[in-house]
């Protein structure tokens, strides 16, 4: 099984939080903590399938209470999930994920792992997850975080079957059991150990739970009490949790911050069983291991330690380290050393940092940094040496104490310096269900280390330390105050369409505007731009000045030349190339308040729907939702839309307190948002304004729902419930029970070939029960699952028109698909029929 698995490994692994673009020392209570963890040498990995998946109450007890080094692994980075802040999907929304883990880790002190496994969407079992996700290879990627961090206990969230409640979650217990079983068999995957030794963990445990109705706990399992109060955090570890745990905005998964102790439960999976503790039968001191001498010394330091000068700690920390050098285990000493010298640095009050004031630099270019350096102890660090990456300057220079010093440098940028995008997404995906990685030994890092950095040679006391400070942007903003991110690289020229998706009906030209970006100095000859579709160039134009940097060209495409080409939907790439140079990438950029600003690359490409694409309506209102694109794919479409607000309700009351119906009726169709009702807490008011809409001859169409913080009960002008039903498989086969019926055939006719090309599902949330009034139009179910009808429900009230319908246009429209878009436009059209 596992010998199909062939890994090359390149790099090392052990930077965790790559991300900091500062060296800045931690806060006393945060040292003492970290010195109390250095005492204790197991370490714990918590293992489940997504973001959010994780128990943030138990890591932060563990961390926090039993000082014991933590790390949660993550199979996937929530790629296939839910995006309340925005539009963003897929690899988009992998990447806001992993940040916002990246952030939750900074709270509750927990380290961050994941594997090469893409969040496809959700699967019914463990069967279907494996028919997408390359069994061997996350294996092989799990037992290479367990020989890497070398935990002791491993500990799964979900059970292997269906009390997992998602199929990946019950895969992520197979490949935790199966990886324990070969991390420590020198047979498995055997290129691994150039890098790093065998591991065996002691045990494999689950963390029993109670979801809702599902209780998987039980008196005789093993009990640990957590959630205690800890003064120095000012906070029990159950509200530190629920702070972490909000930090996943993008799912909307905010936590209560609860105070008091509770009980965790867990059951034996696999190893040596736990009897009493989590720990039974692990050497957890120095002493166990034959180094009592470190035990002593670190016991010292702790009874010793000033949080208000913890400066004085140095001497005692400077001579540990030369002990903690002698080891002969030189995985223990690598990992132990690491953690020592943050705590040395950060005893020290050192802070460091390289900046400069743009954001963003292109390769072979010169920017103007500034070294900012300051120590706070009486004892002084020495900066001896600094490599400005590629030129050394060597110095004898204190760091005298609460003084900052400024030392400014240019820094080319080197020539063959990649784009600053994720490791993960730098190459296509192996498939859908898998990432490919440039160099294997980056597997389970959140992110990979800054390849610019300037190393620092410091000298405390007798002991030399080195320090990477990677190449940063800082600027103030008025509102957040200093913001330091890492400086992007970005290329000479960025090419990008000025839609996301462009419609074109039969026999039209096609209109494109193409949006040039010039980011470099540097002086282009012979330039052309090139429209290309499968290799063959469509237009273009010679662009060797430029009179901007940032600038737009128009094309059009003619009707006949789209005739010839024999499909619906149609993918356009541009490029320029000058001085033998191809340009052909455009920036995905992401900005949330809550994180750092994000950046990665895509090919300059646009997605074309051609063919008999019909709408009969002009005006939309649009209730919003979770973010999604189907606001701009109808403006696209040529389309006005307008968001509704209050106003748009109530603006023109009368004495009666009735109005608003005027102001909606101008209106050819109102669209509710993907989960509207989860996200928009004034709906409850709204909604006897948007009956009377429809009653008076308007169309309203709803899209898919969950059970969870809801604002109205009553979602349509007759009941129905939703359910926790989907069809996950996105070529299901879709039966018509109503061939002739209205939604079907005007102005589309809609057929089973418009149900082909779909992407990650059906729908999610379907209707289980409803009122006799609605009229199912289809039946789809999964491979061997009971027919489902709730995809789409159609109602006719008073004069117009309600449907509510689960299907994904979310996901179909923005990946082009021409038989959604034709579905979904006749939802609109209905009262046009």
């Amino acid at each position: 099984m596992f010998r199909k698995v062939i890994i090359v490994f390149i790099l090392g692994f052990y930077s965790v939080f790559c991300s900091a673009q500062q060296v800045r020392p931690s806060k006393s209570s945060e040292i003492y903590r970290d010195l109390k963890t250095l005492k204790n040498i197991p370490k714990v990995l918590y293992l489940a399938a997504h973001p959010d998946d994780e128990n943030t109450g138990l890591l932060s007890w563990l961390i926090n209470d039993q000082n014991v080094e933590t790390g949660y692994l993550s199979l996937t980075r929530g790629d296939g999930g839910q995006n309340l802040l925005g539009t963003e999907q897929g690899a988009a929304l992998g990447l806001i994920r992993t940040h916002e883990l990246l952030e939750a880790r900074k709270l509750d002190g927990a380290q961050q792992f994941f594997t090469r496994a893409i969040d496809f969407g959700f699967s019914k079992n463990t069967t279907d997850t494996f028919k997408q996700w390359d069994e061997d290879s996350i294996i092989a990627d799990v037992v290479w975080v367990i020989r890497k961090f070398r935990p002791d206990v491993i500990i799964c969230r979900f059970p292997p079957n269906a009390a997992a409640g998602h199929g990946q979650h019950a895969a992520s217990a197979v490949v935790a059991e199966k990886a324990f079983k070969l991390a420590g068999d020198k047979n498995a995957f055997p290129n691994q150990l150039k890098y790093v030794n065998v591991w065996q963990p002691k045990r494999v445990l689950w963390n029993t739970f109670r979801f809702g109705a599902v209780n998987t706990t039980a008196e005789n399992q093993l009990k640990i009490t957590v959630g205690q109060y800890d003064a120095q955090l000012g906070m029990g570890y159950g509200e530190l949790a629920g702070l972490s745990r909000s930090l996943h905005k993008s799912q909307g998964a905010g936590t209560q911050s609860v105070a008091g102790i509770k009980t965790e439960y867990f059951s034996h999976v696999a190893g040596e069983p736990a009897k009493t503790t989590l720990f039974g039968g692990v050497l957890k001191t120095w002493t166990a291991k034959g180094n009592a001498d470190i035990d002593h010394s670190l016991d010292k330091i702790i009874s010793a330690f000033n949080f208000n000068k913890p400066d004085l700690s140095l001497p005692a920390l400077l001579a540990l380290r030369k002990k903690v050098m002698a080891l002969n285990d030189s995985d223990l000493k690598k990992d132990k050393i690491k953690s020592l010298d943050q705590i040395i640095l950060s005893c020290a009050g050192f802070m460091g940092e390289v900046v400069t004031n743009q954001a963003e630099a292109v390769a072979g270019d010169n920017y103007n940094f500034r070294l900012n350096l300051i120590s706070r102890a009486e004892n002084p660090v020495i900066l001896e040496n600094v490599k400005w990456l590629s030129q050394s300057e060597s110095f004898t220079r204190k760091l005298s104490k609460d003084s900052l010093i400024t030392i400014e440098h240019n820094i080319q940028i080197p020539a063959d310096a990649a784009l600053t995008e994720p490791y993960w997404l730098v190459k296509l995906a192996t498939n859908a269900a898998t990432f490919s990685v440039p160099n294997d030994t980056l597997i389970g890092l959140p992110e990979a280390e800054s390849p610019l950095n300037v190393l620092l040679d410091l000298k405390i006391g007798s002991e030399k330390f080195q320090v990477k400070l990677p190449l940063s942007f800082k600027k103030l903003d008025p509102v957040r105050g200093d913001v330091v991110e890492g400086l992007r690289i970005v290329p000479a020229v960025e090419l990008k369409f000025t839609q996301p998706l462009y419609l074109v009906k039969e026999n039209e030209d096609l209109h494109l505007s193409l949006n040039f970006k010039v980011n470099s100095s540097k002086k282009f000859t012979n330039g052309k731009i090139n429209l290309m579709y499968n290799g063959e160039r469509l237009g273009g134009a010679d662009v060797s000045s430029f009179n901007d940097k940032d600038f737009t060209i128009d094309y059009i495409i003619p009707k006949a030349k789209l005739a010839s080409i024999n499909s619906n939907r149609l993918q356009l790439d541009a490029n320029y190339v000058a001085d033998g140079v191809t340009y052909n990438k455009k920036q995905i950029l992401i900005q949330y308040p809550h994180l750092p600003s994000l950046q990665y690359f895509a090919p300059a490409t646009v997605a074309v729907m051609k063919g008999d694409i019909q709408t009969k309506v002009k005006k939309v209102g649009y209730v919003q939702g979770a973010g999604d694109f189907i606001p701009e794919f109808l403006r696209i479409a040529g389309i006005q839309v307008d968001v509704l607000k209050d106003d748009d309700f109530y603006g023109n009351l009368n004495e009666s307190g009735n109005g608003g119906q005027n102001k909606l009726s101008q209106y050819d169709a109102i669209v509710l948002g993907v989960r509207a009702n989860n996200t928009e807490k004034k709906l409850g008011r709204w909604m006897p304004f948007l009956w009377s809409y429809v009653k008076a001859g308007g169309n309203l169409v709803m899209q898919y729902n969950t059970n969870q913080d809801t604002t109205v009960g009553q979602l349509g002008m007759y009941n129905f419930s939703i359910a926790n039903k989907r069809v996950t498989e996105e070529n299901a086969e879709v039966k018509f029970l109503n061939p002739n019926h209205k939604l079907l055939n005007f102005p589309n006719k809609i057929t089973a070939n418009d149900f082909n090309g779909w992407v990650q599902e059906r729908g999610a949330y379907f209707p289980d029960k409803w009122d006799s009034n609605y009229e199912p139009l289809f039946e789809m179910n999964d491979t061997g699952e009971e027919p489902l009808q709730g995809s789409t429900l159609y109602a006719k009230y008073g004069k117009g028109n309600f449907i509510y319908t689960p299907l994904s246009f979310f996901r179909q429209l923005p990946a082009g698909n021409v038989g959604a878009a034709r579905l979904f436009l006749n939802f609109l059209s209905a009262q046009k029929n």
